[in-house]
């Protein structure tokens, strides 16, 4: 079959490196994809956004399934383009429809549904410039760390924890009336503060039955000792060593399963990836926050685990068949590190040349900020993830900082203490 990846990240990379394995793949197109997919696949120079366009080339291309990597084309609705569509209803979209989406365009919308459908989490409020004194007397009752989130989508960037009242009261403000991420934070979610380890369990549903993918933990601070600005991901482990079986069959019973029935209780068509963000509570897991795709760094130590063909699961979301599938995964520890530019994630340069990537051993890496413009160069924040594989994290770790030292280009930096905190 012909397959269309939206995107042009790690994520991605990793998608096109494991679907072009398969046996049904015939054409594989990533739009936009980077310097890496270009090598197992076709590059488009399509938006994620640009339906229309997307539209003309699945119908010349004569593609059959749209795997979708970024949350953007999810929440503005592309299912639901492809469903109204009479040339583009019978094609395979991975992906939730613009309603589920909202688990993750809006914090307020998925706190409800986890409130209504009885699933573990922090309690909270919403509040709006209107009612910002209430937020400030919301933030007088809980206890410090405070925790503010911009509603809508904020590219990773749109959770502030803060340790002083007097910052969290200027943060809000900041936040709801001087528009400090725009529209996405016309609303701002408060919650209490969950200590705890956080991981991140990935899950794959057709909308009635369910697939759990391994489980991660990704790096979000750039410094180390998870220190400074957050980032999109610095580097991530799978598995997560506390998260045995027993473990995760907590999480199935009282979080998995409660999800993708309360999906089907509020008649919300969901065909894709749930990313469920946790935190353990003295062994309570408990949701932080859903995302409606896979996550990034993620991504690139769950898909190298699975040994079973992924395109073939993929298939059965909409032929029926998704339940008979098998999934299997490998054993070994997968730990993926991200090289990024220097100054990320504030202000950094592109165009720096890339080289090294060839020298690397024993690891696989995919890229994510990179372009093939006379040469592989730098082309935002995070640049390559370098992933590795061992019977022990310690040993996948070594793999992954011994190839990352391998690869240059001017102001890289890549944090040397993932999975310091396991």
């Amino acid at each position: 079959m012909n397959v269309l990846i939206l995107g042009s990240g790690g994520r991605e990379h990793a998608f096109a490196w494991k679907i072009a394995q398969s046996s049904s793949c015939n054409k594989l197109f990533i739009a936009p994809g980077n310097a890496g997919t270009e090598k197992v696949g076709t590059n488009i120079n399509i938006s994620v956004n640009d339906f229309e366009s997307i539209k003309e080339f699945v119908i010349s291309e004569k593609v059959e399934l749209v795997l979708v990597g970024p949350e953007g084309p999810l929440v503005n609705g592309i299912y639901d383009f492809f469903q109204e569509d009479e040339q583009l209803k019978n094609i395979s979209l991975i992906g939730p429809s613009k309603q589920g989406a909202q688990l993750e365009g809006s914090k307020k919308f998925a706190k409800e549904f986890m409130i209504r459908h009885d699933i573990p989490t922090a309690k909270y409020q919403a509040f709006t410039k209107e009612t910002l004194k209430q937020g400030y007397a919301f933030l007088e009752s809980l206890e410090p760390p405070y925790v503010l989130k911009a509603d809508g989508l904020a590219s990773g960037k749109g959770v502030l924890i803060l340790d002083k009242i007097e910052d969290a009261k200027n943060e809000l403000k900041a936040m709801l009336a001087d528009s400090k991420f725009g529209k996405a934070s016309s609303t701002v979610v408060i919650e209490e503060f969950l200590k705890g380890i956080e991981l991140s369990v990935f899950v794959l549903t057709d909308g009635e039955s369910y697939k759990i993918l391994p489980s991660a933990k990704d790096y979000k601070r750039i410094g180390e000792g998870d220190t400074g600005l957050n980032t999109g991901g610095m580097g991530a482990i799978s598995p997560v060593p506390f998260a045995d079986r027993f473990y995760i069959e907590k999480v199935e019973r009282e979080i998995i399963r409660p999800t993708i029935e309360g999906l089907k209780k509020d008649n919300i068509t969901y065909k894709g990836f749930v990313f469920i963000g946790l935190i353990n509570v003295k062994g309570q897991p408990k949701v932080i926050e859903y995302n409606v795709r896979m996550g990034d760094p993620e991504t690139e130590v769950v898909i190298p685990r699975i040994t079973s063909d992924f395109l073939n699961l993929l298939k059965g979301i909409n032929d029926g068949t998704f339940s008979e599938k098998d999934l299997e995964i490998t054993d070994e520890v997968a730990a993926t590190v991200m090289l990024v530019s220097g100054g990320y994630p504030q202000t950094y340069e592109n165009n720096k040349a890339i080289s090294g990537i060839e020298a690397v051993e024993n690891s696989l890496v995919f890229h994510a900020g990179t372009k093939n413009d006379g040469g592989i160069k730098t082309n935002g924040g995070r640049v390559i993830a370098v992933t590795s594989f061992g019977q022990k994290m310690e040993i996948a770790l070594e793999k992954s900082f011994k190839s990352a030292a391998r690869i240059s280009f001017e102001g890289k930096y890549y944090r040397k203490d993932i999975g310091f905190d396991l």
